[in-house]
């Protein structure tokens, strides 16, 4: 199954952010504004250890940031021409 573009979990975490402004939420997060900045640019993904703390100051679900997280990284790599690989296995009956 193929995904169609799917967001970037910094451009969520923006909509459950709402008007607070970044400074305040990386104080409540207990992250520097700078990691939390990438992360809404778009320029850094969420971690496992920021999917926690999303968790404990959202109400949401660490599995569900690491998910989109993981969606998005993979949509990603599938926009780069495939990697050449052989099987690890070769077929012992062809």
């Amino acid at each position: 199954m193929r995904m169609h573009n799917p967001a970037h979990p910094g451009l969520v975490l923006r909509e459950y952010l709402g008007d607070m402004s970044t400074t305040d939420a990386a104080k409540h997060l207990g992250v520097t504004r700078a990691a939390l900045s990438r992360i809404l640019n778009t320029r850094a993904g969420i971690s496992a250890e920021m999917a926690r703390r999303l968790q404990l100051a959202l109400g949401t679900s660490a599995e569900m940031w690491v998910t989109m997280q993981a969606y998005y990284d993979l949509w990603v790599a599938e926009q780069q021409p495939a990697p050449k690989v052989s099987p690890l296995h070769e077929c012992r009956t062809c």
